[in-house]
């Protein structure tokens, strides 16, 4: 994610890092040089006695404005669920932390459950995104649950299930009673509530024939425009051209990025972040001193 201080509106027209651009700009050059050779062939091409007018395109574009919005509309909701459940998550952590640590309150062995808990935070985020889990758990795992834990099909769930285990343990043993482990308990259904939110929004992508039909049309609108433009405007075709190919191909660009917001692009939420205010909150609560640093922007402005 981009995190940038308040900015002036003029440095804002110029801000390079943070925007699609970057990712689009090969796309946006092939139209400049496409406008410009329809200059060049221009002759030849009123000699054929073809001529595109703007009048389509203007009907066309309306209809892919309002298609492009309600798609970005249905990919930023994405997004923002996405963050209301990351949000969740750490209100969970910390809600489950401080009832365990008030109802036993002399436990030497609820730094283990903090662990668990970090694991699970940071398991989440490692198969959201589809990457390796074992390197980063060993450090929060003993090898037995680690073991148990990467042979699962859902690790995330396995971790769940060992923290239900470490208080099912303490309510044998008569330190719960079952009013509070059933307190605890629904604790745990709220951080599973949470895995089942966001394993949904990342296996359940935006219809592929709705994003294949709004991408062809857009990138055929704006192959065909310079056509369009270039008997009326002549040579200001490739600056119009590709200042509404930009707008058209962004948007579009843009909802690609939304679409999955677990993601490490620049626009993604920053799951490294929030992982690692989560794994502070939770070691100072148990009054730990060995707590890592707290993960800033860096010098792009970027936050992971």
């Amino acid at each position: 994610m981009i995190v940038r201080p308040q900015q002036h509106w003029l440095a804002l027209i110029f801000v390079w890092h943070g925007s699609v651009l970057s990712k689009i700009f090969t796309r946006l050059f092939l139209n400049f040089l496409l406008s410009v050779a329809v200059i060049l062939m221009l002759p030849w091409y009123a000699s054929l006695g073809i001529k595109l007018t703007v009048a389509p395109f203007s009907i066309l574009g309306v209809a892919i404005a309002i298609f492009l919005g309600f798609r970005n509309n249905a990919c930023y909701a994405r997004y923002v669920e996405a963050r209301l459940l990351w949000g969740q998550l750490m209100i969970a952590a910390r809600s489950l932390l401080r009832e365990v640590k008030n109802t036993l309150p002399d436990d030497s062995a609820i730094g283990e459950f903090v662990r668990l808990q970090i694991a699970f935070a940071h398991c989440l985020r490692m198969t959201l995104r589809r990457q390796p889990v074992e390197a980063t758990l060993s450090r929060y795992l003993t090898p037995a649950d680690l073991a148990t834990v990467v042979q699962s099909s859902s690790p995330a769930n396995r971790i769940l299930l060992l923290m239900g285990n470490w208080l099912a343990a303490r309510r044998r043993e008569g330190q719960l009673s079952d009013i509070l482990f059933h307190s605890l308990n629904n604790r745990l259904n709220d951080m599973s509530v949470v895995l089942a939110g966001c394993e949904r929004i990342a296996n359940t992508p935006v219809p592929f024939a709705y994003t294949l039909i709004l991408h062809r049309t857009v990138y055929l609108f704006c192959i065909l425009l310079p056509f369009a433009l270039v008997v009326d405007l002549h040579y200001m075709t490739p600056f119009i051209s590709v200042l509404v190919s930009y707008t058209f191909i962004a948007l579009d660009a843009l909802a690609e990025e939304l679409e999955d917001p677990f993601g490490t692009e620049n626009n993604d939420l920053p799951l490294d972040a929030i992982c690692n205010a989560m794994e502070i909150d939770l070691l100072q609560m148990n009054d730990e001193t060995d707590v890592p640093a707290r993960i800033l922007p860096d010098k792009r402005y970027q936050l992971t």
